[in-house]
Formats: structure tokens, C-alpha cells, sequence
């Protein structure tokens, strides 16, 4: 009667050992920061959540009333900067990755990486300086010429700083993080996919869009979601660029415009005292439900595509 021969198992050298922890210390660290940061939002917020306006001057009525409007512009600001960022943002990749010539590919790849690294208060100086004054014009013509439609209804704002224009100086902010990651993610695709359909008669666009586009469409949307990951959050520059009131409307032209939560409060928050602070430390609270929801919704999207890979 043969017994089954024990597993031998390598020994495992100190560095091994040292690098293990080391990499799992790191992971539990981003849990750990999370949980924290959470923990702290959900101990400050709880006191606003039972706020009304004689205990918060910042409130008219109850918490809710107030975050409602900063919810709606923050995610109706995000929402335009990725309708008007995402397609750009495929058009540049693809032309990086299979129709401009080598040369002029790192060149423009290399002034993309680099728009990422401008500052959100020289997006703002733009925004405010050149971008509002250049589309005010624009804007009046959409007014008397489409102002039926509307979200170009009037009447028209006179200094250009709308939401429009913040969901534009929002789309230039995001524009290199969804470029450079659609990017890769097409030079990525296997070239026996790309060969084939070139050899079945496929011309360049069709390829692309046969075999191109389905390969990258996880990284597409993984991209998408950084970027609006970005625009959810981003602070200085909407706080610059937009001219808020606070009211809830999808209109895009006028001086009316609804504020964002990170916007709120950046210009709140040097005021604040007593439970008005509660109430902004809450709504930075929802604002990081919603971007976690987001990323959620994001990675079940990806999800359902796991299957699909270059191997198969």
C-alpha cells in the first residue's frame, strides 16, 4: 500500500516575506483610510441631519431642502463635461493609436499627459479671463435662435459664466485622464483581431469599430468613470467659473445656475461656525455616496463585459 507523497514547499526568502507584508499592509491601508474617512463624515454629518434654519443660518428650512439643488448641479455639471469630454476624448485616443504617424502620435500623446498636470485655478483664470467672454456671443445667438428648446431658453446670462460654461472648463479638466487611458487601452487590442478584419475587407473605420472599439468599451467606461470621478469633485474651478444661485434648472444659458456640493463648499466654509459646519462636512458626506455609487454602478458595468477578452 503507497502513501501519497507530502506537497514540498519552497522555502521563502526573507525579501519574499518582507515584500508579502509589505503589499498587504498597503492594500488594508486603502480599507483602513476609507473606513476612516467615512467614520468621520458619518459622526460630523449626524447632527445636521436633524438641523433646520433655527439651528443653522446657512439652512431655509430642514438639511435636505438644502443639499437637494447641490446634488442636482453637481451631477448635471459632471453629466455635460462628460457628454462633451467622452467622445472628444475616443476621437483623439483612436487618432493617437492608429491614424496619426509615429512621430506625431508621442507628441500629441506627450501634450495630453501634460494638460493633466495644469492646475484647477489656471482652468479657472481661463474660464473666467477668456472662455466666458469668447462664448457669451454664442449664447445669445442659441437664445434668439433656438431659445424654444429648453435648455437654451433665455434669458441669456451677460457675463457668460453659467453652468454650460463650467460643464465645458470641467470637460477640458477631464479630457487627458479619459484620453490617456482609451489610449492605451486600444494599443492594447490584439493585432491578430486588427489583422483579421483588415483581411476580410474591412477598411480602417470598420475595423475599428469591429474590432477596436468592443475590445476597449470595459476600459472606455473605466476612463469615463475617472473622469467623472474628477468632475464630481472638482472644486476651485467651477467655484470660479460659475455663477451660482442655488436654484434647480436644466436651463444652460442663463445667469440662473444651480451650485455644486464641492463648490459650495470651498466658498462656504471660511464663514462657517457652530453646526453650519455639520451641515457642509454633511453634504461632502452625500458627495462621497454619490461617487461611490458611481465607481459601483461603473464596476458591475465592466463586469457584465468580463468575459470578453482578447483571447477569445
Amino acid at each position: 500500500m503507497t502513501t501519497a507523497a507530502a506537497p514540498i514547499r519552497a522555502k521563502q526568502r526573507p525579501g519574499d516575506r518582507v515584500f508579502s507584508k509589505s503589499a498587504v499592509f498597503a492594500g488594508s491601508m486603502i480599507l483602513v483610510t476609507l473606513a476612516a474617512v467615512a467614520t468621520f463624515l458619518i459622526v460630523q454629518s449626524i447632527p445636521a441631519f436633524f438641523a433646520d434654519s433655527e439651528d443653522a443660518s446657512i439652512l431655509e428650512t430642514n438639511f435636505w431642502v438644502y443639499v437637494g439643488p447641490l446634488v442636482f448641479g453637481t451631477i448635471w455639471a459632471a453629466a455635460l463635461a462628460l457628454i462633451i469630454a467622452l467622445p472628444i476624448a475616443i476621437g483623439i485616443a483612436l487618432f493617437i493609436s492608429h491614424y496619426a504617424p509615429r512621430r506625431l502620435a508621442s507628441v500629441l500623446g506627450y501634450i495630453v499627459d501634460l494638460l493633466a498636470a495644469v492646475p484647477s485655478v489656471v482652468f479657472g483664470l481661463w474660464g473666467i479671463g477668456v472662455l466666458a467672454p469668447a462664448v457669451q456671443p454664442l449664447y445669445s445667438w442659441l437664445v434668439d435662435n433656438l431659445g424654444w428648446f429648453p435648455l437654451f431658453a433665455g434669458p441669456v446670462s451677460g457675463t457668460g459664466r453659467t453652468i454650460l460654461t463650467a460643464g465645458i472648463v470641467l470637460a477640458v479638466m477631464i479630457l487627458p485622464i479619459i484620453t490617456a487611458i482609451s489610449r492605451e487601452v486600444f494599443l492594447q487590442t490584439p493585432v491578430l483581431h486588427e489583422e483579421a478584419a483588415l483581411a476580410l475587407g474591412a477598411t480602417r473605420w470598420e475595423m475599428i469599430r469591429t474590432a477596436v472599439l468592443p475590445f476597449g468599451r470595459p476600459g472606455i467606461i473605466s476612463a469615463a468613470v475617472l473622469g467623472l470621478g474628477r468632475a464630481l469633485g472638482e472644486t476651485m474651478a467651477v467655484a470660479m467659473v460659475l455663477s451660482a444661485t442655488g436654484a434647480v434648472t436644466f436651463q444652460l444659458l442663463t445667469s440662473v445656475n444651480p451650485s455644486t456640493i464641492a463648490a459650495n463648499i470651498a466658498l462656504s466654509f471660511p464663514e462657517a461656525y457652530g453646526i453650519n459646519v455639520n451641515v457642509l462636512i454633511a453634504t461632502g458626506l452625500i458627495l462621497f455616496i454619490v461617487t461611490f455609487a458611481v465607481n459601483a454602478i461603473a464596476r458591475w458595468i465592466v463586469a457584465r463585459r468580463a468575459e470578453f477578452s482578447g483571447a477569445n
